[in-house]
């Protein structure tokens, strides 16, 4: 299919579900499911936006202005760590996926909307995604994939149509900053997300802090390593590190890699 029939598909599948809760984590997919359904008519759609500990606090305050400013109706949910992720287990995104997708239920249940979407793309579903074993399980539908849109012809629709979140960079949960097996607390994972705020206002954007106890791992993008390197540079980090509470600040020279926190075996 050309992606323009591929847009079509998407408003299509909208359509057809007459009304639907979208899980929306503020990212450049779930975003652009949500401003597609916002033009829909004669549907009804809700967007509910999930914020936990170890969710990005700017990425929960995202959600809320872009829903603003499409015009759709937005609910927020706010709970702790739940239980079975509070010592990163390996299968933790399976865990949170089925706690965070129940909590949506209860919401989509209480407005009578019997189906919820969320943000999957046909890119995913060849990436190491523990979670949809999740969606799955709990009948959640992904838009995106059912009509076949990648990443990048996402990106390619939602610059087109002026917005925004076209050219934002893909995240993942403060969880993934962290060791399998390691207690994690509020005041941890809040210590990292100020971290990587640091890093992104140096300009090291998509960069990632690992957290060993107090070592900081920093990844980096490859291109970006000879710029934290000088003096002045390299100085701020470990300043502003240090001043967070880590003890040694350490750059991984094999730089960012998706899933380097993963357990092997």
């Amino acid at each position: 299919m050309t992606l323009s029939e591929k847009h079509n598909k998407l408003r299509e599948i909208l359509s057809d579900a007459g009304s639907a809760v979208i899980a929306l984590s503020g990212g450049t997919d779930s975003s652009f499911l949500a401003s597609v359904a916002s033009a829909v008519d004669g549907a009804r759609f809700l967007a509910v936006t999930v914020n936990t500990p170890y969710m990005f606090a700017s990425e929960v305050s995202e959600a809320a202005v872009f829903c603003r400013s499409i015009g759709m109706q937005h609910r927020e949910i706010t709970f702790g760590i739940p239980e079975s992720v509070t010592g990163n287990p390996p299968d933790r995104c399976y865990l949170c996926k089925t706690v965070v997708i129940k909590a949506i239920r209860k919401v989509a249940a209480e407005e009578n909307i019997m189906t919820i979407f969320d943000g999957t793309n046909a890119d995913d579903v060849n990436d190491y995604r523990p979670g949809m074993k999740a969606l799955e399980e709990q009948k959640v539908r992904s838009p995106l994939l059912e009509a076949g849109l990648t990443k990048e012809e996402i990106r390619a629709l939602s610059r087109a149509a002026g917005l925004g979140i076209s050219e934002k960079l893909s995240n993942s949960c403060l969880l993934t900053r962290f060791p399998h097996d390691t207690v994690i607390t509020a005041d941890e994972l809040r210590k990292a997300e100020k971290a990587e705020m640091l890093l992104a206002k140096m300009g090291f954007t998509a960069s990632r802090l690992r957290v060993h106890g107090d070592i900081a791992r920093i990844e980096l993008r490859k291109e970006q390593m000879s710029g934290i390197i000088s003096g002045e540079v390299r100085e701020k980090v470990v300043t502003g590190l240090k001043e967070l509470g880590y003890r040694y600040i350490t750059i991984d020279l094999e730089g960012y890699r998706s899933g380097s926190m993963n357990k092997i075996s």
